[in-house]
């Protein structure tokens, strides 16, 4: 047992079954790296299933298979060759911050020529002119780190979001259907990339219907807890008033809208459900955990595509300090209530 599990009171040798709950946001998915590396040092958290999207479909699944493999041990090194695997494919990238914004330790694309010209040119040509090919980055990257058919009989239960284009409804893939072509459907930001095919529907990033989707760890999970880690920021405290501030924030309400409702969900069920009984006590029972992400506010929406190494550590080291953070105020919560107030979801509905 590590100091921490003593400090919480867990019995000796107990584990508690717990879901993770991982949002997609490009390069700051490595800041839910950091918060999944810092939970696996606790022996007393037993990760039974994890839902992820985009970046976190990536995280979801390298930890499983990881996991898989090696157990504890297992998963941070896999999450940790994924993302080191990321920052390699990154170093010829032509998105890099300037030379002045990475002395200053600023993140920000917003001065690359490079990103700049390529935020332009994705509002007028659609990648099916610009990169007509269909060629995407992360295909090699995931041949390399995943083995899919360990992943696919993985004890941890994993369950992807992407969107289906022609119906615009989410659809959650699980551990026997993941691919590849899954996982970068998950993150195929429609601007960007061509639209996945996969089993004849063609699918989008999964953030527009589930960012993460909670239903299925509710009702296909035996965890009564979910520590959901966000990486869009719920809340901002000014008005956006540039053009890419605007976007950037329509983005982040659109990508915490799914998961906003399902949390009110459960925030209802508690009030009216049998506890006891039926799908809804599963709901009402479930216990919710949120680890803090104020750093995120801080960063604008074209450091989601600066993977540069430097950046990823420090997004990470945040992640790990957050989730000290959380373990240190909110762990004693886990197995017996929930840390988050989702009542205050309900206020205005």
């Amino acid at each position: 047992m590590t100091q921490s599990s003593r400090e919480h009171g867990v019995p000796s040798g107990a584990r508690v079954p717990v879901d993770l709950a991982l949002q997609g946001g490009g390069s700051h998915g490595a800041f839910t790296w950091g918060v999944i590396d810092r939970l696996l040092e606790e022996d007393w958290i037993e990760i039974a299933g994890v839902s992820g999207t985009s970046a976190g479909a990536m995280n979801a699944a390298v930890l499983a298979d990881g996991h898989s493999a090696g157990g504890t041990e297992g998963a941070r090194q896999a999450l940790t060759d994924f993302w080191e695997f990321v920052a390699d494919a990154a170093r010829f990238s032509p998105f890099q911050a300037s030379p002045i914004d990475m002395a200053l330790g600023n993140w920000s694309l917003m001065h690359s020529p490079a990103f700049v010209a390529m935020d332009l040119v994705s509002r007028v040509f659609s990648p099916y002119v610009l990169n007509p090919t269909g060629q995407n980055p992360l295909a090699r990257v995931l041949e390399k780190v995943i083995d899919f058919d360990r992943l696919r009989c993985a004890p941890i239960k994993v369950f992807i979001t992407a969107t289906n284009v022609r119906t615009g409804r989410g659809r959650v893939f699980r551990n026997a259907e993941l691919t590849p072509e899954v996982l970068m459907a998950s993150a195929c930001l429609p601007t960007v990339f061509q639209a996945i095919e996969i089993e004849g529907e063609h699918y989008w990033d999964g953030g527009y219907a589930g960012n993460p989707t909670l239903t299925p760890l509710v009702r296909e999970v035996d965890s009564d807890d979910t520590i959901l880690i966000p990486i869009n920021p719920v809340e901002r405290p000014d008005v956006p008033r540039t053009a890419a501030a605007i976007l950037n924030r329509l983005n982040e309400v659109s990508f915490n809208a799914a998961t906003l409702k399902e949390l009110r969900m459960i925030a209802l069920l508690r009030q009216v459900a049998d506890p006891g009984n039926g799908e809804g006590a599963r709901w009402a029972r479930m216990r919710v955990h949120m680890v803090g992400n104020e750093v995120m506010t801080g960063l604008d929406h074209s450091s989601k595509m600066n993977a540069d190494r430097t950046f990823l550590h420090w997004l990470r080291d945040e992640g790990r300090r957050a989730a000290e953070t959380f373990l240190r105020e909110r762990g004693a919560h886990i197995g017996k209530r929930s840390s988050t107030d989702l009542d205050i979801l309900l206020e205005g509905v």
